[in-house]
């Protein structure tokens, strides 16, 4: 069949399992102004403790003051949505889509984020998959302003279709893509993996990359990252594609 035919048939697969997640009933949002769905990597190479690290970083993130200030910045509401991901057929929600209408809600949502645990670890970096699946997602969220989908990872795609097969097949329109880069110790390494993200991952304008200088970091990256995200006059905004940490 060739590699092609191959990857053909692999989209073709996960095309029928967003179909499905697509029939679901949609959760309605009134005056919604961002739906937005993070995607964490639990591939392989993040190991046990690097996970945790993460996971409190996230939940860290969402708790912080100023984060939470982003998310009720304006009148219309922020729909939240988080799953985790790694191989072809190995992605997990850890949050369904829920509207961040107060306080209470957001805390709910990190306790669930901070009370769960790994679904899978030994799994290849199937990025093509994981965006596939963000896009069922985003499909029967809360038709909202904007949408967006915020990729975490500490590798390149090294299973199945890529993420631009991902963008050909699956139905992206409207959605922007931003990235969390999880640099490692190869100083190599850490600059083809952004190159990636940069050239492969990120879609749409104003679409932005936010680096994390190791799990040890994430917490930082990921609360700026969520900071730029949901702030209403930054939305939408057209920005470096690229922005370094520290």
């Amino acid at each position: 069949m060739g590699k092609h035919g191959e990857y053909r048939a692999l989209v073709r697969a996960a095309l029928f399992a967003v179909a499905l997640c697509m029939a679901c009933s949609p959760v309605s949002a009134s005056q919604c102004r961002l739906a937005l769905l993070l995607a964490m990597d639990v591939s392989s190479s993040v190991d046990a403790e690097e996970d945790l690290l993460q996971r409190g970083g996230l939940v860290a993130a969402l708790t912080a003051p100023e984060v939470q200030a982003a998310f009720f910045a304006s009148d219309q509401h922020v729909a939240l949505a988080i799953y985790e991901w790694s191989g072809r057929y190995n992605q997990e929600i850890l949050v369904e889509w829920t509207v961040i209408d107060s306080p209470a809600t957001l805390l709910r949502v990190a306790e669930t984020v901070a009370a769960s645990k790994r679904s899978h670890n030994d799994f290849p970096t199937a990025m093509g998959y994981a965006l596939g699946y963000g896009a069922g997602m985003i499909t029967r969220g809360p038709k909202c302003l904007y949408q967006t989908i915020d990729v975490a990872g500490d590798g390149q795609n090294n299973e199945g279709f890529s993420p631009a097969q991902a963008y050909a097949e699956f139905p992206f329109e409207g959605v922007t893509v931003n990235g969390l880069v999880v640099n490692g110790a190869d100083f190599e390494a850490e600059t083809g993996l952004i190159a990636f993200y940069k050239g492969q991952v990120i879609r749409g304008p104003g679409a932005f990359v936010e680096i994390a200088q190791g799990f040890e970091d994430y917490e930082r990256a990921i609360r700026r990252k969520l900071e730029r995200e949901l702030t209403p006059p930054v939305i939408g905004f057209v920005t470096p594609s690229v922005r370094s940490g520290g």
